[in-house]
């Protein structure tokens, strides 16, 4: 029972099988035919046996299927037979109309070959022409680059190969002939870069060399520009009524003549103004800056041209050993320095960090800190004023020309102050040597005038008033000599050559006015105050012209005051500013000369009595004469010590006589003893008597005592004495002979 009815129960399920094998795709079948051995035992001969029964039934079904439809398949074999010979017929037909249709379709193959060939031909000429299309430019550009590097075009040809390389080669890069191209492109880079250096260093060797020129040339514009602004200052001093100048009024007719030719002059100069574009060509350095910052190498651009600058600047602050020889040697010096600034100016203004202000800055302090060591150096050699004078204009018009470009410039005018006192010791030498020249010519007389002519003439020189001598008739005297107004005239020539080097170093009226006395004063005070004392120390000099000298430093110390207004009148400022410095130097003149006159007067009247004694015509003197000959000195020594003169220290005009005295003395007191003992030593009695001079006085009075006192022999004081004498004489010689043996 239960196996009948776990029968019952997969005859069900092996019916479904069946019908999944019939209906679904064979591969599926694998699945179904897996759950038939996945059932219950026994299900595997079952499903066979009811796969069995199932073909049976199938079978069957075919069989009746074949008999119902064998009539109508015999049928059609039978009609199948009747046409065979149509057939055959047909076959022969078709087999001849196809070998008719080949034999004619063989041209129709041939041309179509050739159409296919040509239709490939065109289709290969289409895409050829594309790809020139696409490769046309980039060779038309690389054409270009070509010429653009025959042209020296170089930063176009940089240009170019940006555009080649960005935009061109990335469409044909995989063509050889780009590849070619590409690695080309570098080369030409590194050729771009060395020519462009070689033409910024031909540019660096052209300003090297034109640096004067241009240097010259702003000069010159920055001269124009300065001239036109004194003519117009002049003109407004004219319509103000105001005059720089004494005694040197400019008529306003002739400031107009000399404004309008300063105006025709500007127009002219306007037409040959040259710019240092118009000197130098930039363009090498536009060219090769633009050309490294295309590359990415603009720094090291600016590094080699500043380095490059640097080195020019040493050399041209480097001075010829001559150069203070002449003024063309500072000229050239100078016109160099303001080229090669105005030259950086120019680079710093049209270029975009080739240089900058800071780096222009430094260079110029560099610079100015050489050329001031080298100016101060230099001109400390020049010995002519006409020379330091030049050399101040220079100096002026280049710190002028180079703070019209922007460079500071007061360290310029500092040192024209050290070179100002420079220049006026020139001008002291060389008025050391005109004053020399007026005390050698001068007469020493007063100066005599017959008419009112020359009575005008002195007076037009030299500010004198006098109303006597004004009444007197003609002819007159002056009281001062010749030399009195050419020295005054002198002295104003030295303050209009003073002022000459205090005009255009911008400073104000007050300090020019004191510059003017201060020099005036060293004038006064050094130079003519030691040219007097030299002339007054000099031998022929006698009283009289020793007398007229003081007379003539009386007027000149009177005439102070004239001089004094005529600077004033020169620099419009007043006496009584308080920071005005006065005209003390001629008040030196007459305590000082006449101390020095008076000092030479005793000492060659000391020097006159000394030769009276020794002079070799007088043979014989005698005790009498000695004594007299004391008492003349002793006056001369209260002379010196009355205080002739105020200002001697001491017995400073009795030493005039001490040589004098102390040979006295030892002849008066008879002393010998006491000469000969301390002789040569510092604290000697005698200290100041030569032997010579000792031994030559004592020989005349032996020779008078024996000639003139024949009973001197029979007198005992006599004999005594004649004997110390020959004593004496006998030590002297032995003296003189031992000094001149150890000479």
């Amino acid at each position: 029972m239960a196996e009948n009815g776990e029968g019952l129960g997969t005859v069900p399920e092996h019916e479904r099988i069946l019908q999944e094998i019939e209906s679904t795709d064979t591969a599926c079948v694998g699945p179904t035919l897996r759950s038939v051995y996945d059932d219950q035992p026994n299900a595997h001969k079952k499903f066979m046996e009811k796969l069995d029964a199932c073909i049976r039934n199938h079978d069957k079904e075919i069989e009746k299927m074949c008999n119902f439809h064998h009539q109508g398949f015999v049928d059609a074999i039978t009609e199948l037979l009747k046409v065979r010979t149509d057939a055959e017929k047909l076959k022969v037909q078709v087999t001849d109309t196809n070998r008719k249709f080949q034999d004619a379709g063989k041209e129709v193959i041939v041309q179509t070959e050739d159409i296919i060939r040509c239709r490939i031909q065109q289709r290969n000429i289409t895409t050829v022409v594309e790809k020139l299309q696409l490769c046309l430019p980039v060779l038309e550009m690389y054409s270009k680059l070509k010429e653009q590097m025959s042209a020296k075009r170089y930063y176009s040809a940089l240009k170019t190969m940006e555009q080649l390389e960005n935009v061109y080669f990335p469409r044909v890069s995989q063509y050889r002939f780009c590849q070619l191209m590409i690695e080309n492109l570098p080369k030409l880079r590194e050729d771009i870069k060395e020519i462009s250096m070689s033409d910024l260093k031909d540019f660096l060797e052209s300003i090297r060399k034109h640096s004067d020129k241009i240097g010259e040339t702003a000069m010159k514009q920055a001269q124009q520009q300065k001239t036109f602004s004194v003519a117009l200052q002049k003109q407004n001093r004219v319509q103000f009524g105001k005059n720089m100048y004494f005694n040197d009024r400019i008529p306003e007719e002739r400031n107009e003549v000399e404004l309008k030719r300063a105006f025709e002059e500007e127009d002219e100069n306007e037409e040959e103004v040259l710019t240092v574009q118009d000197l130098v060509d930039f363009s090498p350095v536009y060219r090769c800056l633009h050309i490294y910052s295309v590359l990415g190498d603009e720094e090291t651009f600016e590094n080699y041209y500043r380095k490059q600058r640097k080195k020019q600047a040493r050399l041209v602050l480097q001075p010829q050993s001559n150069m203070h020889e002449t003024v063309d040697g500072y000229r050239r010096y100078f016109t160099q320095i303001v080229g090669f600034f105005v030259v950086e100016d120019h680079i710093l203004h049209v270029t975009q960090g080739l240089v900058t202000r800071a780096y222009t800055d430094e260079l110029w302090n560099m610079a100015l800190s050489k050329i001031i060591a080298v100016l101060r150096a230099h001109s400390s050699y020049c010995t002519d004023p006409d020379l330091v004078l030049e050399l101040k204009n220079l100096i002026v018009l280049f710190a002028d020309t180079l703070q019209g470009y922007g460079f500071p410039v007061n360290r310029l005018f500092d040192l024209l102050f050290e070179i100002r006192d420079q220049y006026n010791e020139t001008l002291l030498k060389k008025w050391a040597g005109v004053f020399r020249d007026i005390f050698e010519e001068d007469n020493y007389s007063p100066i005599p005038i017959v008419n009112e002519e020359e009575y005008k003439v002195v007076i037009s020189k030299f500010p004198f008033q006098d109303p006597d001598l004004e009444k007197q008739s003609f002819p007159k005297k002056f009281p001062m000599s010749q030399s009195v107004p050419h020295i005054y005239i002198q002295v104003k020539e030295f303050i209009y050559a003073s002022l000459k080097f205090s005009e255009s170093l911008h400073r104000s009226s007050t300090e020019i006015d004191d510059m003017l006395r201060k020099s005036t004063n060293l004038l006064l005070t050094r130079t003519l105050s030691s040219c007097l004392l030299n002339l007054i120390r000099k031998p022929h000099i006698g009283l009289t012209e020793l007398v007229q000298i003081i007379i003539n430093t009386t007027h000149l110390e009177q005439a102070c005051r004239y001089l004094e207004d005529f600077i004033t009148n020169i620099t419009n400022i007043s006496q009584e500013t308080v920071h005005t410095t006065r005209l003390y130097g001629l008040s030196t003149f007459k305590g000082k000369v006449a101390q020095t006159a008076c000092m030479s007067a005793c000492q060659h009247l000391s020097t006159s009595l000394m030769q009276m004694l020794l002079d070799s015509e007088l043979k014989q003197i005698s005790m009498g004469a000695v004594q007299q000959f004391n008492l003349d000195v002793i006056q001369c020594e209260l002379f010196a010590s009355s205080e002739p003169v105020p200002g001697f220290q001491g017995d400073t005009l009795q030493l005039a006589f001490i040589d004098l005295r102390q040979l006295l003395d030892l002849f008066m007191v008879w002393d010998w003893s006491t000469y000969l003992a301390d002789y040569g030593q510092p604290a000697s009695k005698y200290l100041r008597v030569n032997p010579n001079t000792a031994l030559t006085l004592l020989e005349k009075m032996k020779d008078t005592s024996k000639k003139n006192n024949i009973f001197a022999q029979f007198r005992k004081n006599d004999r005594d004495k004649q004997k110390l004498i020959e004593t004496v004489v006998k030590q002297l010689r032995s003296l003189v002979n031992g000094m001149s043996q150890h000479t």
